[in-house]
């Protein structure tokens, strides 16, 4: 069995931090993931995709923001469980918790602490008959390697963050024609990327088509055409290599649902004071979470973990007193 004081379930970049701040309280931590690597969504998901929300860094690959962090947390020397999703939990009459993986991996501690991100995801698919037939042969859900689309023609539907990162990244050298499509005028998105898409589109480097959406897909083998309808217009016949229905992912929490937490639109909820959960000795950070104002942003979660570990130390150290100390003045070596 693992023993170790915070068992972390979610080796993404909230997972990957509270080792940080754990470390810096001398608190040692385990992490679990169902994932064959660490870094959740930015690695299995979107490792090229540049993320700008990250305090110092005006872009950071969400592949590089991992890589970063885990240089960051190598003086804590944590151990990993991956490949093995947490299914079970038992409370012990020590006041601790026993997780048991999928593989039957057991790991015990006196705090859990769930950085999940939002479960497990499955695409949201468009209603189009012949969608399968083209699944990867011309139609993607995620982009893992923008080098896949060099010099192509892509279309990209949606409306959201996504949807407008990509194709603001893909019309910046990388694809030879880039069209986005979305169903209504407005959109998601953050502003300043709304703005680029129409800047852009003012440019000629990106083909925006608003009111639309795609019905049929074309093809012998491949993926070669795309049919548009558009309010008040014709409809439109596209040459594609790639189309990209980029309507984000349906998350779910999987068989921590069944833990006993308190559970609201399939996250999990927390008191803001700690980020402690309805069971005491488990927390919830990061995306799994919600709360009154939650932002499921990257930075918002690393706040979560840095005071979730200074309450899971008093849960750990009921009788030492944690004195905040500065890594500026103290280094992260004298932790």
């Amino acid at each position: 069995m693992i023993e170790t004081d915070i068992l972390i379930i979610g080796a993404g970049p909230v997972g990957l931090f509270t080792v940080f701040e754990a470390g810096l309280l001398k608190l040692r931590c385990h992490l679990i993931d169902s994932l064959p690597q660490v870094g959740g969504q930015c690695s299995e998901i979107y490792p090229k995709k540049p993320i700008y929300d990250i305090p110092a860094y005006p872009s950071i690959l969400a592949g590089d923001l991992t890589k970063n962090l885990m240089e960051q947390i190598a003086p804590f020397k944590p151990t990993f469980t991956l490949g093995e999703t947490a299914v079970k939990i038992e409370e012990t009459e020590d006041n601790k918790f026993i997780v048991t993986t999928s593989r039957g991996t057991k790991h015990k501690a006196p705090v859990v602490a769930i950085a999940g991100g939002l479960g497990v995801f499955v695409p949201r698919k468009p209603p189009i008959p012949t969608l399968k037939q083209f699944e990867n042969k011309g139609v993607d859900y995620i982009i893992k390697d923008p080098e896949k689309f060099r010099d192509k023609k892509v279309a990209i539907s949606g409306g959201g963050d996504s949807a407008l990162d990509w194709a603001i990244y893909l019309a910046e050298g990388v694809a030879k024609e880039v069209t986005l499509i979305h169903r209504s005028k407005s959109f998601r998105g953050h502003l300043d990327s709304v703005q680029k898409v129409m800047d852009m589109h003012a440019q000629g480097k990106i083909k925006l088509m608003t009111d639309s959406e795609v019905y049929e897909l074309e093809g012998e083998e491949n993926l070669n055409k795309i049919h548009i309808k558009t309010k008040g217009e014709e409809d439109t016949v596209l040459d594609v290599d790639y189309w990209l229905p980029l309507f984000g992912l349906t998350p779910k929490l999987g068989p921590i649902a069944k833990w006993g937490l308190e559970i609201e639109k399939n996250s999990i909820k927390v008191d803001t004071f700690d980020y402690s959960t309805n069971r005491e000795g488990i927390y919830a950070i990061g995306d799994v979470n919600t709360y009154p104002g939650k932002l499921k942003l990257i930075l918002c979660g690393f706040h979560e973990a840095t005071l979730m570990v200074q309450s899971a130390f008093k849960r750990i150290h009921p009788d030492k007193n944690n004195v905040l100390k500065y890594t500026t003045v103290n280094g992260v070596n004298a932790f």
